[in-house]
């Protein structure tokens, strides 16, 4: 099972979680916020409601005289006022002074208010300390009774009606309620913000399969995008594929003009060969020399040109075992007058990211410069070295000092003339390895002759 890839911070998939994350933590504070005042709003509003029954009650219990003096029915009232410090209050004060009446819960306390408010009906709500420090939710009203005592019209006495009740319930509730609220807006939040993960990573599923596919392709494993893709990936895909075959096309044209090139150039070089031949005076020997070394760099930057245009192929993947096999086999053939021993070790699946006839042409110029050289026996050996492959060719013949190696192969320079060949073979290999990002080494060998190390780009074979 693969694991999911690590998000980065400058990604697509960052971008949209995050921008649902500040959008989701935005919307659940807000509405966070709605909810606790709309609770809030409520309960106090239940509680209101309750202190207007209370005010209710305690006029409804009072009576009067003839002078206008209260007289209260305490069965109209609750039993709460008659629990000291209960948290419900009431008192009963004239208006223009004199002794107030309370309720036994005030002991010998009174209710002053902190802040108030008119409301309708001429009510005066507002907010009181309560006797044991308790924050009271307080009432009062103003209630005149008539004096019958005397024979003076609209004779009255008023006194303001007050009852009060300790807010530490409501305050208690609505803390409750804000603390499920928070743990479970959190909870929501987090839920809402792992299904936005989960949607992005399936939604992107299609870009990373787009992005696999290119990743077999660029390794060889694949030659276009294949698989369906959703509509809005499909012209994606299709214009990818396209523009894949619309390459291999120019390249293939490219490297047709430059075969057609060669054989151009051949027929006549050919030609001023023969005729420098033919001609024994100074001006021939001349011209014989400069055609031979005008060979050389043709066939040097000809095949340099033919790797380069194959580096441009998405796709390109060539399996290492059949090619030095193929070419162990016809070098065999060629020197069998000699009667070489060439021995190829080289797993199976072991693959080359890049075209067979440039790992033709490298391979087929190490393994026959050491057949050339050797006394009789030829190690090729291919091995996979992480990302790439380190084929290693060895001879058991004269070998070569420092100070050659170092000479050997640049600008097709040649150390013995007595062995035929262009001179070009390790400078083409050079230069082609160069272009896959590769290097030639040539240092000793343990049969004692020349090891060449030579070090390409591989393709690691993936189950799915």
């Amino acid at each position: 099972m693969r694991l999911p890839r690590a998000i980065r911070l400058n990604s697509l998939a960052f971008r949209l979680i995050a921008a649902a994350a500040v959008w989701t933590v935005l919307a659940l504070v807000a509405g966070g916020i709605i909810l606790s005042n709309a609770f809030r709003t409520s309960v106090e509003g239940d509680f209101d409601s309750e202190l207007q029954s209370s005010m209710d009650a305690l006029v409804a219990s009072a009576g009067y005289d003839a002078s206008g003096a209260i007289q209260l029915e305490p069965r109209y009232l609750s039993a709460r006022f008659q629990r000291a410090y209960s948290g419900d209050y009431w008192q009963i004060v004239p208006v223009g002074g004199g002794k107030p009446i309370i309720s036994h819960s005030l002991l010998d306390r009174t209710i002053r208010f902190s802040d108030s408010e008119t409301g309708k009906d001429g009510m005066i709500w507002g907010h009181a300390e309560g006797p044991d420090r308790q924050h009271l939710r307080v009432l009062a009203r103003r209630i005149e009774f008539p004096i019958t005592a005397t024979a003076q019209p609209d004779d009255n006495r008023a006194y303001m009606f007050t009852v009060a009740s300790d807010m530490n319930e409501v305050d208690q509730r609505i803390a409750e309620f804000n603390g499920t609220l928070v743990w479970s807006f959190v909870i929501l939040g987090l839920g809402l913000v792992a299904a936005v993960f989960i949607q992005v990573r399936v939604g992107l599923q299609p870009l990373r399969k787009v992005t696999d596919a290119l990743a077999r392709i660029r390794a060889g494993q694949a030659r276009r995008l294949e698989g369906s893709f959703p509509a809005e990936i499909e012209p994606l895909a299709s214009e990818l594929n396209s523009l894949i075959e619309h390459s291999a096309e120019v390249v293939g044209r490219a490297r047709s003009y430059v075969s057609n090139l060669a054989h151009f150039l051949k027929t006549p070089l050919t030609v001023l060969a023969n005729e420098a031949t033919a001609d024994t005076g100074p001006l021939g020997e001349v011209v014989s020399r400069q055609v031979k070394s005008m060979r050389r760099q043709v066939d040097h930057y000809l095949a340099r040109a033919r790797a380069a245009g194959a580096l441009d192929v998405l796709g390109n993947r060539t399996l290492v075992a059949p090619v030095l096999e193929d070419l162990a086999r016809v070098l065999r053939q060629i020197h069998a007058e000699r009667a070489l021993a060439i021995d190829v070790n080289c797993p199976s699946a072991l693959a080359f990211r890049g075209e067979r006839q440039d790992l033709e042409e490298m391979a087929g110029n190490l393994v026959d410069n050491a057949c050339k050289w050797s006394h009789g026996h030829v190690r090729v050996t291919a091995e996979n070295s992480g990302p790439n492959i380190c084929l290693s060719v060895e001879d058991d013949g004269p070998g070569l000092t420092p100070d050659e190696r170092g000479q050997v192969g640049e600008r097709g320079e040649r150390l013995d003339e007595s062995v035929p060949g262009s001179g070009l073979g390790l400078a083409i290999v050079r230069d082609i390895a160069k272009l896959y990002a590769g290097t030639l080494i040539l240092d000793g060998s343990p049969m004692g002759g020349l090891r060449a190390r030579l070090t390409l780009p591989a393709i690691v074979e993936t189950r799915h």
